[in-house]
């Protein structure tokens, strides 16, 4: 018997009720949270660096801004945004797994970075700040995993202020043939490896991979981030379409 479309949804290739979503996806942050960053040098080759210091060029954050840094998990958008929104302003921490905002807080408090920093675990479908609260949201690497993307996008929204921007940073879809077929076994065949050799979870980043493939591509995630109310929303690919930065504003 198939599964009523309303209480499913998909966990990587998987269909899985929506209530143990969240958990499933818990599982493999848990599990990884302590080899995250290496992990995420290790399979991206370092590029992620690049794309994330777009994101932080492209978010434009300036001293005494209020930014919300959601799935932040080990916290490097938090660190440089920390940096340039000053003592005067704010930035927060946000993530639904406890285990991954543990790792961001010890490694930016190891750093010094203590006084304009606060850590929340936080639902980014029913996010848990005032309406019209920060200047700029970025979510890197984590919009994939939420179960309702849309009721998400509505909750960021609300949370933003009247000419407030969100930044969503995201693997996509490669643009050309050869990069298509190069990533899918890339993604398959040897990212699970490298996932069991340094986290001894192979099954982990068998997920993610399969998690990458359903997320929204480029222009779907652009009418997605429309129909929520963001306006002039556009995007930039990056690495050939492997990774995205989808920009919109609130007016």
């Amino acid at each position: 018997m198939s599964q009523d479309k309303s209480t499913s949804t998909h966990f990587g290739y998987k269909t899985v009720e929506t209530a143990q979503k969240a958990d499933l996806v818990a599982g493999v942050f848990h599990s990884v949270a302590a080899k995250y960053d290496v992990m995420n040098d290790v399979m991206s080759f370092g590029i992620h660096r690049l794309w994330k210091r777009f994101t932080i060029e492209t978010a434009a954050a300036r001293p005494g801004m209020t930014v919300l840094d959601l799935a932040g998990g080990t916290g490097d958008l938090t660190a440089r945004f920390s940096e340039l929104v000053g003592e005067q302003g704010k930035v927060v921490l946000a993530d639904i797994n406890d285990s991954m905002l543990k790792v961001g807080r010890a490694k930016l408090r190891d750093r010094g970075i203590v006084g304009n920093v606060n850590y929340v675990q936080a639902n980014a479908e029913a996010l848990p700040f005032p309406d019209n609260h920060f200047d700029i949201i970025t979510i890197a690497f984590g919009l994939r995993n939420v179960t309702d993307k849309d009721a998400a996008l509505r909750s960021m929204l609300r949370v933003l202020k009247p000419g407030g921007k969100l930044l969503v940073l995201e693997f996509s879809k490669p643009k050309h043939e050869m990069m298509r077929k190069l990533y899918d076994l890339y993604s398959f065949k040897i990212l699970p490896k490298m996932g069991d050799f340094i986290t001894q979870d192979a099954g982990s980043y068998e997920y993610l991979a399969e998690s990458i493939r359903m997320h929204p591509d480029q222009d779907t995630l652009k009418q997605m981030m429309c129909d929520a109310g963001f306006e002039q929303v556009d995007y930039t690919n990056m690495t050939d379409g492997i990774v995205a930065l989808h920009k919109g504003y609130k007016f």
